[in-house]
């Protein structure tokens, strides 16, 4: 894993020196190379697979079925970051691999020597494009920050900043805009379409400043009953142009999180409800009053 997130400068020589070996296999003299200052400057322009990546990615295969996945929780771990940088990228990237982002599928120490030159590759370099005579490949980062999850994840800028300045911004795993981590405010979040782009531009500005800042009015309140020691309130909410009309439930989670703290959420219901009571039920799918005999919520 130190290897899948490692921010050092690649290993020029080492990385160049593995894919001519990975060249040679192909039967391919060795490539130039072009080095980029992130996978997003990296990307070639859009061209139908070549023979080389197409013949690479046969014996790639080929590995992986002999050797499998290092575990399926490395595997995730990885790849989830991966996914949210790829989709930064506003281009289709082409056939490439990950370099360090590999890790979970390569197997160091098996005596394979083919399989040695993808270590080289996982502990040299960030993600790479073969082509005919060319190779392109991308610096590894500059910052790459996680939560204690693993997700990327940072609540002060980039979770992920290359050297070139190219970034991507993160919160506990979902890829966000930039003004979520760096200057959240009611107005944009009630102007944001994305339900989940929303949710954590609120969970980073925190639920009692944005309904200071909306200025939302409290429609009633009412003891959680499956929730001891905890209140639900109900708030009516603006119109909002993507949305029918809604009022704000706020509640605590039943569950505990692991600094031992209980979150505090909301839940857009419509608009139809006066009490928090009803509100509650409906999104368990239940009538206020059987919400009311719950005994113990999760």
């Amino acid at each position: 894993m130190s290897h899948a997130f490692s921010t050092y400068s690649a290993d020029r020589p080492a990385a160049e020196d593995a894919i001519t070996r990975l060249y040679a296999l192909l039967g391919e003299p060795p490539p130039s190379f072009v080095w980029a200052l992130s996978p997003n400057a990296a990307v070639p322009p859009s061209v139908s697979v070549e023979p080389v990546e197409a013949r690479l990615a046969t014996r790639v295969s080929a590995l992986r079925r002999r050797w499998g996945d290092v575990s399926p929780e490395a595997r995730q771990l990885v790849k989830e970051p991966a996914g949210l940088i790829r989709a930064a990228i506003p281009r289709s990237l082409g056939l490439h691999w990950y370099g360090q982002q590999d890790t979970y599928w390569v197997t160091p120490g098996s005596g394979d020597p083919e399989l040695e030159l993808w270590a080289t590759l996982v502990r040299s370099c960030g993600w790479w494009w073969p082509r005919d005579g060319v190779c392109v490949i991308a610096e590894r980062p500059l910052v790459l920050r996680l939560d204690d999850e693993g997700r990327l994840h940072s609540a002060t800028g980039p979770a992920v900043v290359y050297p070139d300045g190219w970034g991507v911004h993160a919160w506990h795993g979902t890829r966000v805009p930039s003004w979520v981590i760096e200057d959240p405010t009611a107005e944009r979040i009630n102007r944001e379409f994305n339900v989940e782009v929303r949710r954590c531009a609120v969970e980073h500005l925190g639920w009692a400043a944005y309904i200071e800042q909306a200025g939302l009015r409290i429609l009633s309140r009412a003891p959680d009953p499956g929730n001891p020691g905890c209140e639900l309130r109900l708030y009516d909410l603006p119109p909002q142009k993507w949305h029918a009309p809604s009022r704000l439930l706020m509640a605590v989670n039943g569950s505990v999180e692991r600094d031992g703290t209980r979150r505090r959420y909301g839940l857009r219901v419509p608009a139809e409800f006066d009490h928090p009571l009803d509100a509650a039920g409906w999104s368990y799918g239940l009538t206020g009053a059987q919400y009311a005999r719950l005994q113990r919520r999760t």
